[in-house]
């Protein structure tokens, strides 16, 4: 049989004491050697920990920390060119839409996109109780055709006086998520003479609002008949108020709580939890409760 590895010759007792020292020295000296095994056994998986746990905290979604809305009460009169003229020499106005461009203008073009991909594009956790009365804001005046005769309506005239969950949606993501949110709240309280559910089809591209206007009758038979008088398809501006309401990721839909005098009671976005669901039932029960006593008490 052919020998196919040479013979190696052993080693001597001096030559493996030196193969030895060899192995136990590093670059750096036997000194550095030991302070590095000792900060490796020591420091190190600490310090790693350590950073996990930070990173894991800093990715945690926290509780809305702000009310949502503007400060302006809304009116259903459309501003004239009168009123828009005035906006344009209002300095601090101006300058609230610079830094609104600015900031618009540092986002990457895939941004919304790439937040989707974090938390399902998820911002916050919705409260688990409404927002005080006197610290919440009103929701602005949002135009839109009906979807079952075309007639335009204004939010301002169909929330005031009622209680409302109002549902923002742009994508077909956004229509599940509503679906997933409201359906417990809509169930039990569908019934009730004070209570609406009003969705807004919000498409700002022309290009989009010409296709949905387009596909309006296939649309119209996705959505129940009792609830098409209050579905509006609109192609309102939204751009300058989107921060205020949170509608910071235009991929997914929000949800919005509005009490009798138009204001934002509660806010969610996104993809619901088991517990913010629970949260919108909660709520809305207790504005209704609210505005049953304040009617029962005036008659």
């Amino acid at each position: 049989m052919l020998q196919c590895f040479a013979r190696v010759p052993p080693l001597t007792g001096r030559q493996v004491v030196n193969s030895v020292r060899h192995l136990n020295y590093t670059t750096e000296g036997p000194q550095a050697h030991a302070k590095n095994s000792g900060q490796t056994q020591g420091k190190e998986p600490l310090q790693s920990i350590r950073d996990a746990v930070k990173e894991t905290k800093s990715d945690e979604l926290s509780l809305l920390t702000r009310p949502l809305g503007v400060r302006e009460r809304p009116s259903i009169f459309k501003k004239t060119r009168t009123d828009r003229i005035k906006e344009l020499m209002n300095d601090d106005a101006l300058i609230e839409q610079r830094r609104h461009l600015v900031k618009e203008a540092s986002k990457s073009y895939f941004h919304d996109l790439n937040m989707t991909r974090r938390h399902g594009g998820k911002t916050w956790i919705a409260p688990k109780v409404l927002i005080r009365e006197d610290k919440a804001l009103y929701l602005p005046n949002i135009y839109g055709k009906s979807l079952d005769e075309g007639i335009e309506k204004s939010t301002t005239a169909m929330c005031f006086g009622r209680i409302t969950v109002l549902a923002m949606l742009s994508t077909k993501i956004s229509e599940l998520q509503a679906e997933a949110f409201v359906r417990p709240t809509h169930e039990r309280f569908s019934s009730n003479r004070l209570y609406q559910y009003i969705q807004i089809n919000l498409q700002e591209n022309l290009l989009k609002s010409f296709l949905v206007n387009l596909f309006r009758n296939s649309l119209r038979s996705s959505i129940p008949k009792e609830l098409q008088s209050s579905y509006l398809i609109s192609s309102q501006n939204m751009e300058y108020v989107r921060d205020a309401m949170g509608m910071t990721n235009s991929r997914v839909g929000y949800m919005y709580l509005i009490d009798e005098n138009l204001k934002i009671r509660w806010g969610a976005g996104a993809d619901p939890t088991a517990e913010e669901r629970q949260s919108l039932e909660n709520c809305t029960g207790v504005l209704l409760k609210r505005l049953e006593t304040s009617r029962d008490r005036k008659t």
